[in-house]
């Protein structure tokens, strides 16, 4: 599974193969900061790196701290802002200030537990990483946190200095129809950070060819979607424009809790749709979850027009709730 975010992937990766890793996590943030808290960077011995920390201003400070954590195999605790002249040389001017956690694998934390948290993550379940900057004590949650988990929110908890890092799901993309949107939709959402699948029981679309490296599913969308569920970190979009493969995943999608539900067609299509959905038994309040026509109104041309459309109203939907 390719991931945009797979950091504890890639660090767990890097300290099996012998060439030391350390996980580089932003705990704490004020004004500008260009990340947000429980971003991560992994650092091998080499200075190879994954991820980032900052929009590019203090990785160069952060490395030199790591291979130093690295060699001595213990924690360390960085911070950079506007009255650190450190900061100001690597170009944190800003008014924004962040700190950052530096934890070597192995030494700080363990193997086993990364390859529990990355085991965790493949699974689809969310967890959180748990540790006490004082006691040094680490543990993996998969209870509790709840308000964190639904707001995809990492840090300290109140009046303490025990940092909880969420890793949710992975956002996860399915699409049904293997059209030329599709082609366009795809690449981008996986730079946003979704695992795509692309269902279309129609090979001559869902075509390797077509599709290179991607998952597709031939099944009819119903089975597939029944077969791969839907949960609250699941966006579906239809694209067909076929009543017989778009309304039986949609029926399947108002019945779950899945973020975002957008189905391709004009105003008119869209109507017919409702009316579909109507007479199938849905009310009203289940009807208008879905966008359609979908994507924001940004006046859009042409497929990769389109697909940027829809990953804005994708976003918007789950950051904001729009």
């Amino acid at each position: 599974m390719e991931r945009f975010d797979g950091i504890p992937e890639t660090a767990l990766a890097w300290h099996r193969a012998g060439q030391g890793a350390v996980l580089a996590t932003v705990i704490e943030t004020w004004g500008s900061a260009p990340r947000r808290v429980g971003s991560q960077l992994v650092i091998s011995a080499s200075g190879q790196i994954e991820g980032s920390v900052s929009g590019g201003c203090v990785e160069g400070a952060v490395i030199v701290e790591a291979m130093e954590a690295l060699e001595e195999g213990e924690a360390r605790e960085l911070e950079f802002g506007v009255s650190d002249q450190d900061a100001f040389a690597v170009g944190l001017a800003c008014g924004g200030t962040i700190r950052v956690l530096l934890e070597p694998i192995g030494a700080v934390l363990s193997e086993d537990m990364l390859a529990q948290l990355v085991q965790a993550r493949q699974e689809r379940r969310a967890v959180a990483y748990v540790v006490d900057l004082d006691s040094g004590q680490r543990r993996i949650d998969a209870t509790g946190h709840a308000d964190r988990f639904r707001m995809d929110r990492s840090g300290f908890e109140p009046e303490s200095r025990v940092f909880v890092a969420i890793h949710n799901p992975p956002l996860r993309l399915i699409v049904v129809g293997a059209v030329h949107i599709t082609q366009a939709l795809i690449p981008m959402a996986r730079i946003a950070g979704y695992d795509p699948v692309i269902i279309d029981p129609r090979e001559t679309f869902g075509s390797e060819a077509r599709f290179p490296g991607e998952t597709l599913m031939h099944d009819w969308p119903d089975e597939a979607v029944d077969a791969l569920g839907l949960d609250g970190r699941t966006a579906l979009v239809l694209l067909t424009h076929d009543p017989k493969l778009d309304d039986p995943a949609l029926e399947r999608a108002l019945a779950s809790g899945c973020f975002y539900i957008g189905a391709l067609g004009s105003t008119r299509t869209h109507a017919k749709r409702v009316a579909r959905l109507s007479e199938a038994g849905f009310g009203d309040a289940e009807i208008a979850r879905i966008h359609g026509p979908v994507g924001l109104d940004l006046g859009a041309a042409g497929p990769a027009e389109i697909a940027v459309a829809i990953m804005a109203e994708m976003t918007q939907v789950l950051r904001k709730g729009a």
